[in-house]
């Protein structure tokens, strides 16, 4: 058996006794891939998803041969298993993963699984905000290059689905707080901190130096060989270095402070130094504007760095990515108003970071399902810029609460197509309304994909 230690190296390795029973707990884009991994390596192969399984999956496992479950754990056939992997979203306090802990099964997640099979170089990036967007424009830069890699983790196809389908010799993975609870062997090459907000805090007791310590995951088994990215201007990260050690070599970057190996900003310019290495960019060339983007640039220009991508490369695919899905992603102009689909900002500094790169009067659709929200640090960006606030969701009380003494219009509405049609008649001409809800979806929308889809159709039928 793998034995559950954080400082076990990355074997990459089959498990002992290759052809034990492997159990698989949730039937999404991560179980399925790595039950695909599972029954390649010649495992014997459960899955079991305590709710529904979607069709296209249900059909991907049955493509495989792989037997699965749904709207039920059968724990006779579970607790059987030499090694358990764990959806992302199942916590660790549900009962069934109580019980295979006291029965003394690892549970990992499905990066930990894959990691062991594939001997690619391996980019790893995480942060409360920006992941997205980084991870995305790391995989961008590097792809134009000509670099063979793969991008998985919270995004795309699973990173264990590739590994048994793909020969990538490099991936960038963007990796959840979540999934790096469930990680102990693996080792990122490159790791990238972005940042530490409070997020999904119901999941660490309500500690915020819980949730930092599963970021900090990320720069477990790295060695001197290895490259450690992060935010020097972000106190939560620099907080959390301060008690702990890194093998890896540091690459800091910031737009406060000069920086000598990383990256800074010097009069508008993005400047990185790495190694005898420099690269130079103006910030007004950057497809991605705001100064959230500066640093998700930074971040990705010095992991091009530290591979040794050319400038001209770097300098091009910096300035023609385009926005991913739901993420400040441009809808469309009507009548001079700008309508921006930021449906991914499910935390309140997401949401921040969209207010703050606004330029125009905003009529902001916020709300969802709470995580504990302190909607304090938005208030003076609300005041600054939000003429009217939409409210998404089925319970608004403590919008209205936080910005009813800053906000003279506060709506109500229970639809993407009535927040479109409400935020359309209160804007006028040069405004923009952003959909950045602050919130989950998971009140009146399957996910924030869903929630972004249904916004982008209703505006599309203004």
């Amino acid at each position: 058996m793998i034995q559950d230690s954080k400082n076990q190296p990355n074997q990459k390795l089959p498990l002992q006794g290759a052809g034990g029973l492997v159990a698989i707990l949730g039937a999404g884009e991560s179980g399925v891939g790595a039950a695909c991994l599972a029954q390649q390596q010649g495992y014997d192969v459960f899955v079991s998803d305590f709710g529904m399984i979607a069709d296209d999956y249900k059909k991907q496992l049955q493509d495989w041969n792989i037997r699965f479950e749904e709207r039920q754990h059968t724990e006779s056939e579970i607790l059987k298993a030499i090694e358990v992997i764990k959806s992302p979203g199942i916590p660790e306090k549900a009962p069934i993963i109580k019980k295979i802990k006291e029965k003394g099964i690892p549970v990992i997640s499905e990066i930990e699984f894959a990691g062991r099979y594939t001997n690619a170089k391996i980019i790893g990036i995480t942060g409360s905000n920006g992941k997205t967007t980084t991870s995305s424009l790391t995989y961008h830069i590097l792809k134009n290059a000509g670099l063979n890699v793969g991008l998985a983790g919270n995004i795309g196809k699973s990173f264990a689905y590739q590994v048994a389908t793909e020969k990538f010799d490099l991936y960038v993975l963007e990796l959840s707080s979540f999934m790096l609870d469930d990680m102990f062997s693996f080792k990122a090459d490159i790791a990238v901190l972005l940042n530490i907000t409070p997020d999904h805090l119901d999941r660490y007791d309500y500690k915020l130096e819980n949730y930092a310590a599963s970021k900090f995951r990320i720069t477990q088994n790295q060695t001197g060989n290895d490259y450690f990215i992060y935010c020097a201007d972000d106190p939560e990260t620099i907080k959390g270095m301060a008690d702990r050690t890194f093998a890896a070599q540091q690459l800091p970057f910031s737009i406060e402070k000069e920086i000598e190996q990383g990256a800074c900003l010097h009069q508008d310019n993005i400047v990185i130094n790495l190694h005898q290495q420099h690269f130079e960019m103006s910030i007004h060339e950057l497809a991605l504007q705001g100064k959230h983007n500066i640093y998700n640039s930074m971040a990705s220009g010095i992991v091009a760095k530290v591979l040794e991508l050319r400038n001209p490369e770097m300098r091009e695919s910096m300035g023609n990515f385009n926005a991913i899905e739901h993420r400040l992603e441009s809808v469309a102009v009507i009548s001079g108003i700008s309508f921006i689909n930021d449906s991914k900002a499910t935390n309140v500094n997401s949401t921040w970071y969209a207010l703050e790169s606004m330029t125009s009067d905003v009529v902001l659709i916020l709300g969802g399902v709470d995580k504990g929200n302190d909607y304090g640090m938005l208030r003076s960006l609300v005041k600054q810029k939000v003429k009217a606030i939409v409210c998404l969701g089925k319970d608004n009380k403590r919008i209205h609460e936080a910005f009813e003494d800053v906000v003279d219009v506060i709506v109500n509405t229970h639809s993407a197509q009535e927040a479109a049609t409400v935020s359309y008649h209160l804007a006028t001409k040069g405004d923009t309304v952003l959909l950045s809800p602050a919130c989950a979806s998971f009140d009146l929308f399957k996910n924030y994909e869903d929630r972004g889809r249904q916004f982008k159709q209703a505006v599309k039928e203004l």
